[in-house]
């Protein structure tokens, strides 16, 4: 029987992954017809898609592996354990907090399960700007349908809208604006509300529970706590990649060599341009790092007369879409649950009396997570050895971030809030439909000044057909390097307003298709 007919066992509870303690030679060499790097949305999709054809894959993941039953739902605790920089992954400035998975599994460990399509609109875009006719809505239609039907993409049931979400969908009703339920990538939802610390029922279809032990089952080999810190090359073709086995103490253990005929990078839109930049690749455009998006988000909070129990049922459960194509504002607005320890992060509680007022009435408090669309000014780049995001919103966002605001402000009081919390470092609150604009005009596009949250980095590596422009070809090869493929949310030539991770399984299921034709 040949290796592609060949489906091996896996265990019922967990996966058998190669952990730092289970390394005890200091040095390690081996063998692989595909190296991946990283384990998330793009890396596991592209390891499946390769090794059920029957090549021999390789995922190096730089985060621990944690399985679903050592999930605590505390969210601090999870923020140390489970997401890049111990949770405090920030921009230059220090007022945007960049929130990324690093564990086995990625960000979709820690998503809350959003699923969306690429807009056509965004798609055509890319077609017409970057050469992407190759990717247009008909031609990804059917890679779209693969992934939804592989992870249970599903809409919201009535009884997956908590009443967060249903005051969010009630106050759009009623002021006339387009509100839908969200698709979700999960099976017979436990309502917890503890998406972004993992699922610990294993009910989200992460990568963790669904292409990771696919691949798996095929023949790939994992192996957690394992940093790749160059990739080889020769003669303009990637050959395999170095890396580092570091311990949960952070003491290296081994030193890691792997050749191999195909390099596929999906560590991240932070990780992956600054490996591609210290291992001195693919840049010949210069873009490398360069056009950085992240939907930089706020949470708008507000206060109702009745218990809403913001952190009870399903976390997302509506959006409203109103606003979405950029001539109608460019951006949307989510309905979100959130735990009291989060509300504190996101809004400005006070100290003394009104931070126990505060915590007092968290149970009468509903929000909207506001997405634009952000253009592409940011940039991920070495400095003097540290990790650099040079990011900000643009002059030309910000009245789009004001827009959202206002609308998620006029929700709120037209569901019946009493008071609407602006998150903002300034305490400021609005308290009724007459002073939104008023309140919203202290505002201001500087440093520090508002509280911002991003869950979707993309960009850095865009995806085009002028190499003088781009850094990845439209099938997914870097113009540079042959043999070496982006798999993640970096190939995205501009922010696509939604949540990316169904973006990036179509994308990496694709770019995988191709990989094959070329092998």
């Amino acid at each position: 029987m040949s290796r592609i007919d060949t489906v091996n066992a896996v265990p019922a509870q967990g996966l058998n992954v190669v952990q730092a303690s289970d390394v005890s030679a200091a040095e390690l060499t081996l063998r692989a017809d595909a190296v991946v790097i990283g384990s998330g949305a793009g890396g596991a999709v592209a390891a499946y898609e390769l090794a059920r054809k029957g090549l021999d894959v390789l995922i190096l993941e730089a985060g621990p592996y944690v399985p679903s039953t050592e999930f605590s739902e505390d969210f601090n605790d999870s923020l140390e354990r489970l997401y890049q920089d111990h949770g405090g992954q920030t921009n230059k400035e220090g007022d945007l907090l960049l929130l990324q998975g690093r564990c086995v599994g990625g960000s979709t460990v820690v998503n809350g399960c959003v699923s969306f399509r690429t807009p056509d609109f965004i798609l055509e875009e890319w077609g017409e700007k970057f050469g992407l006719t190759n990717i247009s809505p008909e031609a990804m239609r059917p890679w779209f349908e693969r992934v939804e039907e592989h992870l249970s993409i599903k809409e919201n049931g009535e009884h997956e809208i908590a009443m967060h979400s249903r005051l969010v969908r009630d106050g759009a009703r009623k002021l006339g604006w387009s509100v839908k339920p969200f698709k979700r990538n999960i099976r017979e939802c436990a309502l917890t509300g503890h998406c972004l610390s993992g699922c610990k029922t294993d009910r989200k279809q992460s990568m963790l529970v669904t292409y990771l032990p696919w691949a798996m089952a095929h023949g790939a080999r994992l192996h957690s706590d394992t940093r790749v810190t160059r990739i080889l090359e020769n003669g303009g073709r990637a050959v395999g990649v170095k890396a580092e086995v570091v311990g949960h103490d952070g003491i290296k253990v081994a030193d890691m060599h792997v050749d191999a005929d195909i390099v596929v990078l999906a560590a991240g839109a932070v990780q992956s341009p600054l490996l591609l930049q210290s291992s001195g690749l693919a840049n010949r455009s210069g873009q490398v790092g360069k056009n950085f998006a992240c939907h930089p988000s706020m949470y708008v909070a507000a206060k109702y007369p009745h218990e809403v129990y913001p952190w009870r049922g399903a976390l997302l459960g509506v959006y409203v879409d109103e606003f979405l194509t950029p001539e109608k504002g460019g951006f949307i607005l989510e309905a979100g649950g959130l735990g009291a320890v989060e509300m504190c992060l996101l809004n400005e509680p006070g100290s003394g009396k009104p931070f126990l007022q505060f915590m007092e009435e968290a149970r009468y408090k509903s929000g909207i997570v506001t997405l634009i669309h952000d253009h592409n000014v940011g940039e991920i780049r070495w400095d003097n050895g540290r990790k650099v995001v040079d990011y900000k919103v643009a002059d030309s966002d910000f009245p789009s971030m004001l827009a959202a605001l206002k609308a998620s402000a006029e929700i709120h009081f037209a569901a019946g809030a009493e008071k609407v919390f602006v998150p903002s470092v300034e305490k400021l609150e609005i308290n009724s439909v007459d002073e939104i604009d008023t309140v919203l005009a202290k505002l201001e596009n500087k440093p520090q000044r508002l509280r911002l949250v991003s869950y979707h980095p993309q960009g850095t590596l865009r995806m085009g057909a002028d190499p003088a422009n781009s850094v990845v070809a439209p099938h997914g090869e870097t113009h540079d390097v042959k043999g070496l493929y982006v798999t993640d949310a970096s190939l995205l030539p501009t922010s696509i307003i939604v949540n990316p991770q169904v973006t990036v399984y179509a994308l990496a299921s694709y770019i995988s298709s191709e990989i094959l034709k070329r092998t």
